[in-house]
């Protein structure tokens, strides 16, 4: 009995040092808690009750917790002083002293209460048959199609991310009408975000090569032809319709002799003659069948076979130039240059032997005076590995430790990651500052990309207060080691305006933290986020195969049943993305039964029904 007694004040004792511990960093972050917006003062307080749990090793507390049938504190993040208390509360009834009531900054109730009411000024209204919305990455061809955009939102799209990144203004204010437009249309209301393209560190341009295009048709695998390849034929200034497989310029004054069932023949690069089937007539071009691979240039002859057409020839006119891609294998040697000179392959004279190493230059000029010899590289989201040999001013010497045994290609505008690399650079670029000025006016969320340091996140809301964006919202993109680091100091400076949220992007983040990490780092974010009521979206690669290849991999539907413990998962672009929302969206509405967070909902489980059930 004495024995027990003694177990049950050590308890007490280490749960009032857990308190008082968790109120001396609520003290110490007194000015930080002061500046940070109403609505997040109480989760800005709670977070740091959190940090503060989260410095000690409980795990023999919650063992000795757990022995007594007590909460083992495994889900306090969201009220870690009301939960403190509870457990408290319990021990003093069992040692039968008077328990000591303590103001929190957080209830129980008030942290669903809190985090819904965030995520809502956030995302937007709730789902009716789900808790966690669905964001949906929207492709280029958008602003041209809007039949995709009503069809996204009846899927269950909650959410349309746009990249500033990739297009333009006019292409970026077609998307957004046509995605008001679809909320019109369909009654379904969507946010709409769109990502600032922050300081990525990428490749180069490279080397421009011959202005050719390769058609080729579908063929089985005997080599045999089952669909002939669809060859647009306009002037340079029409674009082609969807599902066409090539685009070749022509004069408009050739094309209009063209009649159904003209035949149009040339002889390839290869020196091979072929021929082209004219199928039909759309506006102001031509849709032809070709039946054999056949590489064409800039300049090639085309003839009608038709001897009553006034002008049988014509040439193709300005094809786009190709670009050869830079082919590594271990332990090749790649130069990373300064100047922005088009990259090349390795040159090798007639013995095998490399005259000059392949060459790249990369986007961000700084890298060259913060990196290190010995350091590691990696490009392409980690598909190239490397080790930095030789540095200065001009050039990174970089050695290939890693890539495909048969060559793994690299590309123009291939991402650059420096993991063990502290680089400074500034949080917006002067494109960014531009872009913003846009965003503003027609998104409601700002998705601010390699955030890693306070002062990216004070810039941000510096430029959106000169530019009187008191309603946007706010959102961080966690994708660099640097940006996991200071992810609770990110989360108070964030937190200084309303709304705000924090997306976990995978891909740079399993690459600068190493793959074998990645599933830790994800729970850890969604712990902190939790703590500060934070919503958080999850990111990259969610049924990527189904989206891009119209099939799911097993390992993609367990990766989606885990995303619902975010507030909002994110599916890249691809041509089956509608089915890839409509099966997100049942696997959100199965899991959320089962799963709130990281605590299991004990619904009856159908399987335990032993006595209906047949042998």
């Amino acid at each position: 009995m004495q024995q027990d007694t003694t177990e049950l004040e050590a308890l007490i004792a280490q749960i009032d040092t857990l308190h008082e511990e968790a109120m001396a960093l609520e003290q110490k972050f007194a000015p930080a808690i002061g500046q940070v917006h109403p609505h997040f003062r109480k989760s800005a307080q709670n977070l740091l009750h959190y940090l503060s749990l989260r410095k000690h090793d409980i795990r023999s507390l919650q063992e000795s917790l757990s022995q007594r049938g007590l909460s083992s504190l495994g889900r306090a993040e969201g009220h870690v002083l009301a939960s403190l208390q509870a457990v408290r509360h319990q021990l003093c009834h069992l040692r039968a002293c008077v328990p000591a009531e303590k103001q929190l900054a957080v209830s129980f109730h008030e942290n669903v209460a809190l985090l819904e009411a965030n995520t809502e000024a956030l995302l937007g209204t709730q789902p009716e048959k789900r808790s966690t919305r669905i964001m949906v990455t929207i492709p280029s061809e958008a602003a041209e199609n809007y039949e995709l955009l009503p069809r996204l939102l009846r899927a269950g799209m909650n959410c349309a991310r746009i990249n500033c990144a990739h297009d333009n203004e006019a292409t970026w204010l077609q998307m957004v009408q046509l995605i008001h437009q679809a909320e019109k249309e369909t009654g379904i209301p969507c946010k709409i975000l769109m990502d600032l393209m922050g300081p990525k560190l990428r490749t180069g341009p490279l080397k421009e090569g011959p202005k050719l295009v390769t058609i080729r048709p579908t063929q089985n695998n005997l080599g045999q032809t089952t669909e002939a390849a669809k060859v647009w034929l306009a002037p340079a200034d029409v674009p082609p319709p969807k599902n066409t497989d090539a685009w070749l310029p022509v004069q408009a004054e050739w094309l209009a002799q063209l009649q159904e069932n003209d035949r149009i023949v040339f002889t390839d690069t290869r020196g091979r003659k072929r021929a082209l089937s004219l199928m039909r007539k759309e506006g102001r071009g031509v849709i032809a069948h070709l039946f054999k691979s056949s590489y064409i240039t800039t300049g090639m002859k085309l003839h009608i076979k038709n001897k009553a057409v006034a002008q049988r020839t014509t040439e193709v006119g300005e094809l786009p130039p190709t670009f050869a891609p830079i082919i590594l294998k271990k332990d090749n040697l790649l130069v990373l240059t300064r100047e922005l000179t088009p990259g090349e392959p390795a040159r090798y004279d007639d013995k095998g032997h490399v005259v000059q190493p392949a060459h790249i230059s990369c986007t961000l000029p700084e890298v060259f005076t913060q990196v290190k010899e010995g350091q590691p590289i990696l490009f392409d989201d980690g598909k190239i590995e490397g080790q930095i040999q030789e540095v200065s001013k001009a050039q990174l010497v970089v050695k290939i430790t890693y890539a495909s045994d048969k060559g793994s290609k690299l590309l123009h505008d291939k991402g650059i990651n420096l993991p063990e690399s502290k680089i400074r650079l500034n949080g917006m670029t002067d494109k960014d500052k531009e872009d913003l000025k846009f965003i503003v006016r027609h998104a409601d969320i700002v998705n601010f990309s390699f955030v890693n340091r306070v002062e990216d996140v004070e810039v941000l809301h510096r430029e959106l207060q000169e530019l009187d964006a008191k309603d946007v919202g706010v959102m961080l993109k966690i994708e660099t080691k640097e940006g996991f680091r200071n992810l609770p100091h990110l989360l108070l400076a964030v937190m200084r305006g309303y709304p705000a949220g924090i997306m976990i992007a995978r891909g740079d983040l399993a690459v600068e933290c190493g793959w074998l990490r990645l599933a830790e780092v994800q729970e850890e974010i969604l712990w902190l986020c939790e703590a500060a009521h934070m919503p958080v979206v999850w990111a990259t690669q969610v049924l990527e195969t189904l989206a891009k290849k119209g099939r799911p991999s097993r390992a993609e539907i367990t990766d989606a049943a885990m995303a619902q413990r975010a507030d909002c998962v994110m599916l890249n672009k691809g041509p089956h993305v509608v089915q890839a929302i409509e099966l997100l969206h049942d696997i959100l509405v199965r899991m959320q039964e089962h799963q709130h967070k990281k605590t299991s909902m004990l619904r009856s489980l159908h399987v335990s029904d032993l006595e209906n059930q047949t042998s």
